[in-house]
């Protein structure tokens, strides 16, 4: 039996039927049950009259407890929401709470708000509840469109039951297919007044037809007036915020003033006592470390950004390169390398001297230090004409006098041969340039414990070679960093490794006659700045290489060919021979070796996998030819 389902008792009083329907909450629809029983039952007219009457005062009190249990719950909300705008943290989630419980008190599929935006003249969605369309959920209504414009003009609440058949307000295309993208039908939209401005419009919608009732638009109203009062609550707050912020900024410039002196006194003291008591670079960038709270760095030209470091020595300040800041040490027209500041955001104008006087103070003591390496840098430098010279020197001599300087003839260098390659308007400025490179190649040589010298109108350079570097990328590091040191394009040829220096001093003069063809090979090849050895060039690099290295080459180019050929008992390399004297053509191949043609595709799809895909381009396949005749003069008996 249903809840709603009454069998009155034949003696039972119409009233003590409905009270009990009333006790159980009972539907309307329960109500009518009685009567229709006693109607069927055929009882009396008396009878049925009685319980028409106790049906009429019992719906009244039905109706009468509803209200109250629903004002009871629109009062509790409206509590709520006063409860969290006392404790406003964040408006957003307080005017989602208006939203919520304004669509769940009046029952809607959809609640939203809309606030005005001055900067666009236009209003906006600032909280959606209930809403399933981006393009409502993006909306922006011009003023007096829609129905929130007629209640924005009114500042009075509207509400329509069927919004497309309502020509009361302006309909627009972009609203209208928003609010048919949502599917909505009735609408009930209520102002949001701060004094007489209305700033917004709190709205609750049906995707049916729907009548508003007074007591909703009420209840909608009181809502609508929590929104303004929370925004306003929030702007009053951020305009405090504001003001202390402000007043916080002021006070702390008041600070900064005082602490910046006391800095400025500071490093100038502590930069003037460096200076006297012969302290060096990095104890000045220590000093400014301290001062300017941060951590300053010196490093070589090469090593900081380039654009940045140019514009500090053309506009002589410290300019800001992303997080860093950077500050050229230059003397004359020759960059020494910069000071970097980092952990720096902003840097206030006495604080940006203080970077740039330490960079000053810094060329200062550089020049200093050069003045007194370059004596050092003339001893490499006779140390280097030695070994290219005089060939005949006593070993342990050449091994003592290379400790001395802290360069180590025992290990593994290359001789690299570097020229000027820009142009130079008169002798003066040419003699002035390759005094820079002598310069900056010494200056090199010292850091990476090894020799230069001046010779034949550019620098030779003898560097050790470091474990997993080569020859190539030695050359190309040299031609960067000596073209950054002296503002202008340096080739650098660099010679094969060469070892057992002091045993065999006639090497080096060997390894920089090989450099030297290098240099004039990038000069031919329209290479000027650039640096390279002769492993780059091919098999022109047998023409360039003192040793003529033809092993070496025909090992870089076949060699895995060769491999395969001694370990498998295979014939890949006739094949290849065969196929290159046939034009490349494996039809011909074939008959030349007599055998199959599918037997030619896999031998030289297996040389593919060996060599590179690319081994048949033009420039590969000239230099595998050339690989080929070289290993078979190499061992004639072999076919």
């Amino acid at each position: 039996m249903s809840r709603d389902h009454v069998q009155p008792a034949p003696n039972g009083s119409a009233e003590a039927e409905y009270l009990e329907l009333l006790t159980r909450d009972a539907s309307v629809e329960a109500y009518e049950r009685p009567v229709l029983t006693a109607r069927a039952e055929g009882r009396s007219a008396g009878r049925i009259a009685e319980l028409e009457q106790a049906k009429r005062l019992a719906l009244r009190v039905r109706a009468e407890l509803e209200g109250r249990r629903r004002r009871e719950a629109e009062l509790s909300a409206l509590f709520e929401t006063a409860h969290d705008l006392a404790g406003l943290r964040d408006l957003d989630a307080v005017l989602q709470a208006i939203v919520q419980r304004a669509r769940s008190l009046l029952g809607t599929d959809v609640a939203y708000l809309t606030l005005h935006d001055p900067a666009r003249g236009d209003t906006y969605m600032r909280v959606t509840e209930g809403s399933v369309s981006a393009r409502f959920q993006q909306l922006r209504l011009g003023m007096g469109e829609g129905l929130g414009g007629l209640v924005a003009q009114t500042t009075r609440p509207y509400v329509t039951d069927d919004y497309f058949e309502d020509a009361r307000f302006q309909h627009t295309r972009t609203i209208d297919s928003g609010v048919s993208d949502e599917g909505l039908v009735a609408i009930l939209g209520v102002p949001l007044m701060l004094g007489p401005h209305v700033i917004g419009v709190l709205f609750a919608a049906d995707r049916r037809a729907r009548v508003f009732e007074r007591e909703q638009i009420a209840v909608l109203g009181s809502f609508a007036a929590l929104a303004a009062a929370a925004i306003d609550t929030a702007n009053l707050l951020t305009e405090t915020r504001a003001a202390l912020a402000e007043l916080e900024r002021a006070n702390q410039i008041i600070r900064d003033g005082s602490a910046v002196i006391e800095r400025a006194s500071d490093v100038h003291d502590r930069l003037a006592e460096l200076v006297l008591r012969g302290g060096g670079v990095h104890d000045v960038a220590a000093a400014v470390s301290e001062v300017l709270d941060g951590t300053v760095l010196f490093t070589e030209a090469g090593a900081a950004p380039a654009e940045a470091l140019e514009a500090s020595r053309a506009e002589g300040h410290a300019v800001r390169h992303g997080g860093e800041w950077i500050a050229a040490v230059a003397a004359g027209g020759e960059l020494l390398g910069a000071l970097v500041l980092r952990g720096q955001r902003a840097l206030d104008p006495v604080d940006q001297r203080t970077l740039e006087r330490a960079a000053m103070v810094t060329s200062l003591l550089l020049l200093a230090r050069r003045s007194a390496a370059e004596a050092e840098h003339r001893v490499r430098g006779e140390l280097l004409d030695d070994l290219l010279d005089a060939r005949d020197r006593d070993p342990r001599l050449l091994r003592e006098r290379a400790a001395r300087l802290r360069a180590d003839l025992d290990a593994t260098h290359v001789v690299l041969a570097a020229r000027l390659d820009g142009p130079a308007s008169d002798a003066d400025e040419e003699a002035a340039a390759r005094r820079r490179l002598w310069s900056a190649a010494s200056h090199l040589a010292a850091t990476r414990h090894g020799l230069a010298a001046a010779r034949d109108g550019g620098t030779v350079l003898l560097l050790p070679l470091g474990a997993g570097d080569t020859a190539t990328e030695l050359a190309g590091r040299t031609a960067r960093h000596l073209g950054t040191a002296v503002h202008q394009p340096v080739t650098v040829g660099a010679s094969a490794p060469v070892t057992g220096l002091t045993a065999h001093p006639e090497t080096v003069a060997a390894a920089y006659a090989e450099g030297r063809r290098c240099l004039d090979a990038l000069h031919l090849l329209g290479r000027a700045g650039d640096g390279a050895a002769a492993e780059d060039f091919g098999f022109l690099g047998l023409l360039l290489a003192g040793e003529r290295d033809v092993a070496g080459f025909v090992g870089r180019t076949i060699g895995p060919v060769v491999s395969y050929d001694e370990r498998r008992g295979t014939d890949l390399l006739r094949t290849m021979d065969a196929y290159f004297a046939c034009g490349m053509s494996p039809a011909r191949t074939k008959d030349a070796l007599h055998v199959h043609v599918n037997t030619v595709a896999q031998r030289l799809e297996r040389v593919g996998r060996l060599l590179g895909e690319d081994w048949q381009t033009p420039a590969r396949a000239l230099e595998i030819q050339l690989a080929l005749r070289l290993h078979r003069l190499a061992a004639p008996d072999r076919r």
